[in-house]
């Protein structure tokens, strides 16, 4: 699945283990994105960085939450600028 949007908010929880969690926009929605720490290493510049991203995963499903597990990033212009709330 390809999803994007702007990025609302990036979080790592002390508790997940260097997962990071990210949050997605668009004009239908939300989706919620899992970045392992493994995939993480390997996009933070672009992750970090862009205000918007494209985000290949697979669509998971555990206790009712439906989230995308990334296996890819990339980053998505946008032509605002956008400020996600980050690690807090």
């Amino acid at each position: 699945m390809l999803v994007g949007g702007a990025v609302t908010h990036r979080q790592r929880p002390a508790t997940a283990a260097g997962v990071t969690f990210l949050n997605l926009e668009d004009e239908t929605g939300m989706v919620n994105v899992i970045c392992t720490l493994g995939l993480w290493q390997r996009y933070h510049r672009v992750a970090r960085a862009s205000s918007a991203l494209l985000i290949r995963g697979v669509v998971e499903k555990a206790d009712g939450v439906v989230s995308v597990l990334a296996d890819r990033v990339e980053a998505l212009p946008m032509r605002i600028k956008a400020k996600s709330r980050d690690f807090r």
